[in-house]
């Protein structure tokens, strides 16, 4: 438990010098290999007494050991070539104990040192202590493979083994084996293949977290095989981020800002990321980061790192006491990493421009004609429902007060008022979504190609839309 707690360490680059974490970082691939009779044991006790019958012949030497399993080899009655994924028995027992022991020493050095208190060391420990039940749970790591293979399988040069259900438990987990080897090696051994892989492995990065919302946060080499035909193999879905669509939106703010350089814009997202407390000088954080912004800027734009960069934003916030949500001190990590792998596969391709172009892409994506549809009508819906009933919830409301100290209230004054609000709330609206329609068509042009023809059409509603607006302001005014 205390392996799983130092890989935790490792990922907390807001909190630890770099000499630490990296040190730290050797805990992912240093652990002991379980006895041929321990591997035997873990899968007669999940898989039951016909599990050699079930599994075939299973290889004794493992592929690879991990702190909480470890993997082999082995071939079904059938013929398919598997993986199996075994995890350390007695795992939870250990882990209740060590816990208690670490909430023991969390809350000693909090009342040791109070500087402590913000960071919330009780708070970390429980956090952590849920994502290790979830790690420990194989069937929610197969789940998280069923997801990805369902959210990547459109697209082209990238493959996720599948789920063998029927030999897969909490604590074995049974995947299609994969016939590749290392990016890495097989980059050194194909050198002409290395910037299409660096370029390819970029896009589904930038893909997973900006498009998908969920994202594989260890993406080192070990986990990244490339098949016999070229195609690029994730391993490894114990360690999973989520980015809920608001959280990419302001990631999304927060990245262009950091790359434009633009202070202010930097603070807004950043506030809308972290969780941020009374006791924050904005006024000091807003010069060191605008310091640190400067500092980025100073060297040329296409060295920039993704990663670096936002690390060093989570180092800022994390001194001036905001609490960094856990999945983006998880991103800040698989960025690192990611842009690590690149820059060894193809030292000229820069994440700036691999950025801007994803950007693009999600534009598109969010300002196609389809979805401007789909959130209008739900808009639309949404806004009827509230014409409808703001007037009878208003009016009840009142008379609730009324009944009280508040005194009485005549209701078709509240109708009045409740008509006015929603003719008010109609115009809010329009303006809105022709602003929206604006904004989407200006977004559309610039990326230019056949977008140019949609971002024309864009164009004109949203003035269309505009003039509608303006005139129903002066009508309503007059």
């Amino acid at each position: 438990m205390f392996i799983k707690f130092g890989q935790l360490l490792a990922v907390r680059r807001d909190l630890l010098p770099e000499a630490y974490t990296r040190e730290l970082e050797q805990l992912h691939d240093r652990a002991p290999v379980l006895a041929p009779e321990v591997v035997r044991f873990v899968l007669i006790d999940a898989l039951g007494d016909e599990v050699e019958a079930q599994l075939g012949a299973l290889e004794e030497r493992p592929l690879a050991a991990a702190s909480i399993a470890q993997v082999h080899a082995a071939t079904l009655p059938d013929g398919r070539q598997v993986v199996v994924k075994v995890q350390r028995p007695g795992l939870e027992r250990a882990i209740a104990d060590d816990i208690g022991a670490l909430l023991y020493l969390a809350a000693f050095a909090e009342s040791v040192s109070p500087r402590l208190r913000p960071f919330d060391p009780v708070g970390m420990v429980r956090e952590f202590q849920d994502s290790l039940r979830r790690e420990l749970d194989f069937q929610q790591e197969a789940e998280n493979v069923r997801r990805f293979r369902a959210a990547l399988q459109d697209v082209p040069g990238i493959w996720i083994p599948g789920v063998v259900a029927e030999l897969s438990t909490h604590m074995v987990l049974t995947l299609e084996y994969s016939p590749g080897v290392r990016v890495d090696t097989y980059a050194a051994r194909h050198p002409e293949a290395a910037p299409g892989l660096a370029s390819a492995i970029a896009d589904l990065m930038l893909r997973q977290v900006f498009e998908n919302g969920m994202f594989h946060a260890d993406p080192h080499p070990g986990n990244l095989f490339v098949l016999p035909d070229g195609r690029i193999c994730l391993h490894d879905f114990g360690m999973v981020g989520r980015l809920p669509e608001e959280m990419r939106n302001s990631l999304t703010h927060l990245l262009l800002a950091v790359v434009d350089g633009e202070v202010q814009d930097v603070i807004d997202a950043y506030f809308e990321l972290g969780v941020v407390g009374e006791e924050v000088d904005r006024g000091a954080l807003a010069a060191d980061l605008s310091e640190l912004l400067q500092q980025i800027r100073e060297g040329p734009l296409e060295e920039v790192s993704i990663g670096a960069a936002l690390e060093s934003l989570l180092r800022v916030g994390t001194r001036h006491r905001i609490r960094n949500p856990g999945p983006m001190l998880l991103l800040a990590r698989a960025f690192f990493l990611t842009e690590s792998l690149m820059r060894q596969l193809d030292p000229s391709l820069s994440p700036v421009e691999v950025f801007r172009r994803e950007m693009q892409r999600v534009a598109v994506r969010r300002y196609a004609p389809e979805r401007i549809l789909q959130e209008g009508r739900r808009l639309g819906q949404e806004l009827d429902r509230l014409v409808r009933e703001a007037p009878g919830e208003l009016r009840r409301a009142l008379r609730r007060l009324s009944d009280g100290r508040l005194g009485s209230v005549r209701a078709p004054e509240l109708e009045s008022l409740g008509r006015r609000a929603g003719r008010a709330i109609e115009r809010l609206t329009g303006g809105v979504a022709s602003a929206a329609l604006l904004v989407a068509g200006a977004l559309l042009i610039g990326i230019g190609g056949w977008h140019r023809i949609v971002g024309d059409l864009l164009l004109l509603a949203g003035v269309a839309g505009t003039l509608v607006v303006a005139l129903g302001a002066i009508r309503s005014r007059s």
